[in-house]
């Protein structure tokens, strides 16, 4: 540590599986390029056939003073932290852990991520709260992201999915939510200023599957959708087509990052140029 109480040469890295393509390493390397800090991001993959236990073990032997822990191990991973987060407790899930002190202490940093990837790209959505949202999906990423919403003060939510039953179980977290078949998310379209794509629909190497029809969207709506491989995705593309604003995926891979980078080393990298370099790293 220096007088500062920074490390003096950090090591992080990603959990999961399969993970041997992610960006984190390449998003990483240059926030500690960016804040001048010493350190490496490796890659540890846990194949699920191995003993997640033993696994967990061998990291508590490590010299790691942080790591990402991503599918699918964000709920797996939880009995075995000492400290979890209160955000972290109410999604059910950690992306992100803090190793201080002896201690795991366990954040979600993904829906917190994408509101400040949203507000950066579209800061008048900060201004009304009242909007009328749709949350397309209910997993996981839903999950991160629903809390966000209602954290920042957003009510008027709807959330569609495939299965209803899931819809209603993530729309427990307040009674104004409203829950809606996809087909009847299309009909209404027109009514929503912000349509947040959340599942994996449309993701490499099923780029032309789309969860529901623009058809019907509001030009004044902004379109997000965190899938990011490819980045113009079916539904940004269709949404452009409409005269839609869109929003793309990759910023709230990268966001989410920034605010774990901070969570680990006080630090918060700079995105102006980081946001321009990862959209063409993506588009090769």
């Amino acid at each position: 540590m220096n007088k500062e109480g920074l490390c003096l040469n950090y090591e992080f890295a990603l959990i999961g599986y399969p993970i041997k393509h992610s960006l984190s390493p390449w998003i990483h390397e240059r926030f500690l390029q960016q804040t001048e800090l010493a350190g490496s991001y490796s890659i540890i993959e846990i194949d699920p056939e191995e003993s997640f236990q033993k696994a967990v073990d061998k990291l508590k032997q490590s010299s790691l003073n942080g790591f990402n822990i991503t599918v699918p191990y964000k709920e797996k991973i939880m009995p075995y932290l000492d400290e979890i987060d209160d955000q972290a407790k109410q999604i059910g899930a950690v992306n992100t852990v803090l190793c201080k002190d002896g201690k795991w202490v366990g954040y979600n940093t993904d829906g917190m991520g994408y509101m400040r990837a949203l507000l950066n790209k579209y800061p008048e959505i900060a201004n009304n709260k009242e909007q009328a949202i749709l949350l397309l999906g209910a997993g996981g990423a839903a999950k991160g992201i629903l809390y966000a919403l209602l954290h920042h003060g957003y009510e008027n939510i709807t959330i569609a999915n495939r299965s209803l039953e899931r819809a209603h179980e993530l729309a427990r977290a307040n009674d104004r939510i409203k829950v809606v078949s996809l087909e009847e998310a299309e009909t209404g379209l027109a009514s929503f200023q912000l349509v947040i794509q959340t599942s994996s629909v449309g993701m490499k190497p099923y780029e032309t599957e789309q969860i529901i029809s623009l058809e019907k969207i509001n030009q004044e709506a902004v379109v997000s959708d965190i899938v990011y491989q490819p980045l113009l995705t079916s539904l940004l593309k269709e949404a452009k087509a409409y005269g839609a604003k869109i929003h793309f995926g990759h910023s709230m891979l990268l966001y989410q990052a920034q605010y774990a980078f901070e969570i680990w080393t006080k630090k918060k990298p700079d995105m102006t140029s980081l946001d321009k370099q990862l959209k063409l790293e993506l588009e090769g």
